[in-house]
């Protein structure tokens, strides 16, 4: 997103106290509001986002989840740049969820608050540094005032404004004793910032994140680890489908166990209710020995993901098939026609789970009135979560009160809010404090998993080699239909998040098309890490280095070729090539590319592999991995983020697969959905291509070359190309027979 110099930050508000300054601001709802349109609504709630304490402590309010991403640390960072605080005194707390104050402007959230699709640093830097200058100006204005100096004559730096000529120096606590916060903070915009070259705090490799130590030494607290006075537990037997209702069910002896208080069959499962977790547990187990399921209301009852394949593959080839247009640039068709040479394959992605290794919980407490709760939650979306429990209570978001935990993982799995719901629906229907806490298997057959998508790909040719045409086709059941409604709605059954990372903005190719054929399987399929372009990416980087081959071109040449006209693109995969030395030659391995990017990230990625012919088990060795993320908030968190998505791609490209049949989930737990192990871990090798371009983010680009490289590296091995993920010991061995 770019951000105009000429932006205003407005609705400022002010709270003084005998305690310190706090800085307010609007930032979500009226960034996207026009002038006139803000006058007009004089209802906008303001709340602080920055509080100077007479003990020199900047507390930020920060609006997004903390999930391993480091926002709770970068977001501050920018916004101390240019307060220029004391780091070391600068401290986060959780914003409440209202959009109105702490909405992102990033055009994909569009004023909203949710932690998703790596657009927190993207969409927060100029707005906080905005900020961060405003306040450190009412400061510095504050302290020319009681000194009876010019304020051009004070510099600020570490938590301290200063006076070089009279040799005086005072700490923003000190000031925070007298100064006031004026109803109009200083209008200042992106030009009166800092310029990256002045950044004292911004681009540090020696400043780590906050919450590592807290990580490391076990005091970090996450959702599961709440507890609350007269708290009940509760876990659910979840419905295996969206429709399935529960019949048959042993409530006798389920209560006959110690400690099981209630057993309540309700739309999404069987719950049960305990003074323990080991009460609930038993009681679930015996209650799924007997319980049957009647499907007739779920759509998703006939679903076979196996045999599913075959409707998959007609309509990837179907001229009839009702197709919408993801992306289009040229007329890719008539290229196509025209074209002396034509190239074509199909690639297949099975659904994936989130495999986050906290299981869904959540904490619910229904005021005296009915009509107002409190919960105690990791969530990527808080404040779906108010507007999911306001509407059961039939109430207001704001009567509800999110607590925001620590998440032990998100993926996409935590935007989502049926946890949120389900624990207030039992808390409201018991009337007592629950703690609802699901084991791995329901989380399993509650999953929100990536969906089975299948691509057909079409490249042309002219009589010199150029490729002048490019036509993907994917099938798939739309996500943007189960996890974003209304705007899958108000885009006419656009597929945002299925279809993302379909164009190809940085690829000189004069005509193509990306099109969607939506399938309706009745899954709850739903925003997984690196959402679309995860398996969009791997069929376009598996296809290009097709296409090479059928030119009798480099994989490396042909990339650099189509690249030459995009500086960032271009440096970030000869950076990958010099890292891999990609020109030697390695006995009894090869090496593989891809390129990828992602809402403003670019990124390439080489990796090194070698295959065992008869258990077909892929060894990956080695993997390079240079990424441009613009301007590097942490640059260690930067290469930490980028490895870490890396090895999630890693798991997902060779193990994981999630089977549906008759609608529910085969695999129940990590038993028989296995991840990645360390014995598996290759040499991660890591740089960052320096730009000015703006920040960008970093939480999911990682995820996104692995397994095209991985395909690509045993092409050059074998001679034979893997199409489908996850590549199983079970498909490599296929491919090679």
């Amino acid at each position: 997103m770019t951000i105009s110099n000429a932006t205003q930050i407005n609705r400022r508000a002010f709270l003084a106290s005998s305690t310190g300054l706090t800085f307010s601001l609007a930032m979500g709802g009226s960034m996207l509001m026009s002038q006139s349109a803000q006058a007009a609504d004089p209802a906008i709630k303001l709340n602080a986002w920055i509080t100077i304490g007479t003990d020199n402590t900047v507390t930020m309010m920060v609006p997004t989840a903390e999930m391993g991403q480091g926002t709770t640390t970068a977001l501050p960072m920018i916004l101390a740049e240019e307060l220029d605080a004391d780091w070391s005194k600068v401290k986060a707390e959780f914003a409440p969820p209202n959009p109105k104050v702490y909405g992102n402007p990033h055009y994909l959230l569009n004023g909203g608050q949710a932690t998703l699709a790596s657009v927190a640093v993207a969409g927060y830097f100029t707005p906080l540094r905005v900020l961060g200058a405003q306040a450190r100006q009412v400061l510095v204005d504050a302290v020319a005032a009681k000194w009876n100096v010019p304020a051009s004559e004070l510099t600020t730096d570490k938590g301290q404004v200063i006076h070089a000529k009279s040799n005086q120096r005072i700490s923003y606590g000190e000031i925070a004793k007298f100064a006031t916060v004026p109803a109009e903070l200083p209008k200042l915009s992106a030009n009166d910032l800092k310029k990256p070259d002045q950044f004292k705090l911004i681009g540090r490799a020696d400043l780590g994140r906050t919450d590592v130590k807290s990580k490391t030494n076990g005091t970090a607290q996450f959702g599961i680890d709440v507890t609350v006075p007269d708290m009940v537990y509760a876990t659910i037997l979840e419905a295996p489908m969206e429709g399935a209702k529960a019949e048959n069910i042993n409530t006798e002896e389920a209560m006959a166990i110690p400690g099981v208080t209630r057993v309540i069959p309700l739309p999404f499962g069987v719950a049960v209710i305990g003074n323990s977790v080991q009460a609930t547990r038993l009681a679930r187990n015996v209650l799924k020995q007997k319980v049957t399921w009647n499907t007739t209301g779920a759509i998703a009852a006939n679903f076979d993901s196996d045999k599913a394949k075959k409707d998959y593959e007609n309509q990837g080839q179907n001229a009839m098939a009702k197709t919408m247009d993801a992306y289009k640039r040229g007329d890719a068709l008539t290229s196509l026609v025209n074209a002396t040479q034509t190239i074509e394959a199909t690639y297949w992605t099975e659904h994936c789970y989130h495999a986050q290794l906290e299981p869904m919980n959540c904490i619910a407490r229904i005021g005296a009135d009915g009509q107002s709760a409190e919960i105690w939650t990791g969530t990527q979306f808080a404040f779906l979560g108010t507007v999911a429990a306001s509407g059961i209570l039939k109430t207001t978001p704001d009567k509800i009160k999110v607590n925001q935990q620590l998440l032990g993982g998100g993926f996409g799995r935590r935007i989502s809010p049926d946890i949120i719901a389900q624990t207030v629906v039992l808390a409201n229907v018991t009337k007592q404090t629950v703690k609802l806490l699901l084991t791995r298997e329901d989380d399993m057959a509650a999953a929100r998993p990536r969906p089975m998508t299948h691509h057909v790909l079409r490249a042309g040719l002219d009589e010199s080699g150029n490729l002048i045409g490019w036509r993907h086709r994917m099938v798939a059941e739309n996500v943007d239909a189960i996890a974003s409604p209304p705007r899958f709605q108000a885009t006419g059954g656009r597929d945002y998040i299925g279809w993302n990372g379909l164009d190809l903005p940085h690829y000189d190719i004069p005509n193509t098309l990306a099109e969607g054929v939506r399938e309706i399987r009745g899954m709850r399929v739903h925003a997984f890490r690196g959402i679309g372009a995860g398996h969009n990416k791997f069929a376009i980087e598996c296809f290009v280095d097709e296409v090479a081959h059928a030119k009798k071109m480099d994989p490396l040449a042909m990339r650099l070729q189509l690249t030459k006209n995009d500086a960032r693109a271009n440096a970030v995969l000869r950076e990958v090539a010099k890292m891999a030395d990609w020109k030697r030659k390695r006995p009894g391995r090869a090496l593989g590319l891809a390129f990828s990017d992602y809402h403003g990230s670019v990124s390439a990625g080489v990796v090194e592999v070698s295959l065992n012919r008869n258990n077909g088990k892929i060894k990956v060795h080695n993997m390079w991995l240079a990424v441009d993320p613009g301007i590097a908030i942490q640059p260690t968190n930067v290469v930490a983020q980028m490895e870490g998505a890396a090895v999630f791609g890693l798991s997902v490209a060779l193990l994981e697969e999630l089977t549906i049949r008759n609608g529910a989930p085969v695999q129940s737990n990590f038993n028989d959905y296995p991840v990645l192990r360390m014995s598996d871990m290759p040499e991660i090798h890591t740089k960052i291509v320096a730009s000015n371009a703006a920040p960008t983010g970093m939480g999911e680009i990682g995820v996104l070359p692995v397994a095209p490289a991985i395909s690509n590296a045993v092409f050059q091995l074998t001679g034979k190309r893997l199409r489908a993920l996850p590549m199983s010991p079970e498909r490599v061995k296929k491919a090679l027979a």
